[in-house]
């Protein structure tokens, strides 16, 4: 992994795994995937796309689960293992020799297989840490066509406060069938939150308008501004990128 030095980053990233592919910045083109007039136009899909970065598995694995019990095989395997808790393949012996001698035999394992039937507990390899206030969400990439066969939970994390590795939780979904999972292929989207955007004294406070009959004047003029006037097409996407260019701060409508 190659190691790269920012100004005051956010968040950083890890690598503990030898070899292990680096995150990239999320694409807002869904890596090619989006139908090119929303790609063009609109730009709520394009933030979204982009927001964050990309995290791969750090090897190519398979899981295969009959609803009772998981198994695995991984890129050199010579078969299948039963899983309950697993090592990546060598790292013991890579993170002994790194290690102060304090913490050798506590390498973080690679997969887990927890009580609730189906779900396992992946590392992606990587640990993690982020600026004083920030936190990370931890998600399925954003705008990228799903794998049918499992489902990542989303998780926020207070990495300023706590440093380990990068974990996610998966649900297996179907039976029987192998499951794979590639390096070429995004496994998780990591973004930044301040933690003040989801305290609960900012979500428990919202607003609500409850009828038609109760908008105020100025919620009509924006609806006729950004909905009934014409408008080129294309045009909230260019105000918001003339916007950020120029440094100011963007709002809807």
């Amino acid at each position: 992994m190659t190691e790269t030095h920012q100004p005051n980053p956010v968040v950083t990233f890890y690598g503990a795994v030898p070899g292990i592919r680096a995150p990239i910045r999320a694409d807002a083109s869904g890596l090619g995937t989006l139908p090119s007039r929303g790609f063009q136009y609109c730009e709520a899909l394009r933030t979204a796309s982009s927001f964050g970065w990309y995290v791969f598995p750090p090897i190519d694995f398979t899981l295969q689960w009959d609803g009772s019990q998981i198994i695995w095989t991984y890129r050199g395997a010579k078969g299948w293992y039963p899983l309950t808790s697993a090592q990546f393949p060598g790292f013991q012996a890579v993170f002994d020799r790194a290690a102060p001698k304090r913490l050798r035999g506590f390498a973080p394992p690679f997969l887990s297989a927890i009580p609730e039937p189906g779900i396992i507990q992946l590392w992606t390899g990587l640990f993690v840490a982020s600026a004083e206030n920030w936190s990370i969400l931890i998600r399925p990439p954003a705008n990228l066509p799903r794998n049918l066969a499992y489902e990542p939970y989303e998780g926020i994390v207070e990495s300023d406060r706590w440093f380990g590795p990068l974990f996610t939780n998966i649900r297996l979904i179907k039976t029987d069938v192998p499951i794979v999972f590639s390096t070429e292929m995004p496994l998780l989207q990591v973004q930044p939150l301040h933690r003040s955007t989801y305290a609960e004294e900012v979500t428990n406070r919202f607003g609500m308008v409850p009828a038609l009959a109760d908008f105020p004047p100025h919620a009509w003029e924006r609806y006729e501004t950004n909905i009934v006037k014409p408008r080129e097409i294309g045009a909230y996407a260019t105000e918001v990128r003339r916007r950020r260019r120029s440094g100011c701060p963007v709002h809807a409508g």
